[in-house]
């Protein structure tokens, strides 16, 4: 798979890339990346990519010419691109999504910045437009890397062991197994500062651990989400 970010700061997603399981993914060439910069196509004699709101309004909003021809540019090389634009407005972006997306072979996500970015760019290009959540942020560059994050995960081969996927919270939701989230884990020491681990998990009854954390799983998910 081929991620490719469209950004004024590709530094604030390279880095990244430079370590743990992404950077192994790049080195084993499971995944890669690259980078198109707006103000490289920008026919401004200033590299100028954003100006004032029509009908008013704060701030100002990435104007079309610079991502027509950047997205142009990227359709030119990757005819098969998927492209997404994160959207604090857009539907919220989920598991069953990253398990989706992860059988993509190139994915484009556009960083907007300012105030956003021009509705005719996003509706003449955008395959795809996710939220990552009820918030703003001050650009798209987080969202780009939150939702590449979700999808490589999924790539055969980016996890050392891909069972580890399969009892995780929203892929259980996704696979339509149940809709529980994933039950609460611990480790060693069995007693740390009088904390002790539920003794039916030191057992080595499989039937009786899968029962505790189904009931774990029950109680979390009517707490966090009833």
């Amino acid at each position: 798979m081929n991620f490719t970010f469209v950004t004024l700061f590709p530094n604030l997603i390279e880095f990244y890339f430079r370590d743990s399981i992404l950077k192994k993914a790049l080195t084993e060439k499971i995944i890669s990346i690259d980078f198109y910069n707006p103000r490289d196509f920008s026919k401004d004699r200033h590299s100028k990519v954003d100006d004032t709101l029509c009908g008013g309004g704060a701030g100002q909003l990435m104007f079309p010419q610079p991502l027509f021809d950047t997205l142009d540019a990227i359709k030119e090389k990757y005819e098969d691109a998927y492209i997404i634009f994160p959207l604090a407005s857009a539907k919220p972006f989920n598991q069953s999504d990253a398990i989706r997306l992860s059988t993509k072979k190139n994915i484009v996500l556009v960083s907007g910045r300012y105030e956003g970015i021009d509705e005719r760019v996003i509706e003449t290009y955008a395959n795809e437009v996710f939220s990552i959540g009820d918030y703003i942020l001050t650009g798209g560059e987080l969202p780009s890397l939150v939702i590449s994050d979700a999808i490589s995960r999924n790539i055969d081969g980016v996890l050392g062991n891909k069972e580890s996927l399969s009892d995780e919270s929203y892929n259980q939701l996704a696979t339509n197994k149940k809709n529980l989230l994933e039950a609460p884990s611990f480790t060693k020491p069995i007693n740390f500062r009088n904390l002790t681990v539920p003794s039916e998990l030191l057992k080595g009854n499989h039937d009786k651990i899968r029962g505790l954390k189904n009931k774990m799983s029950l109680c979390k998910t009517k707490y966090y989400r009833p």
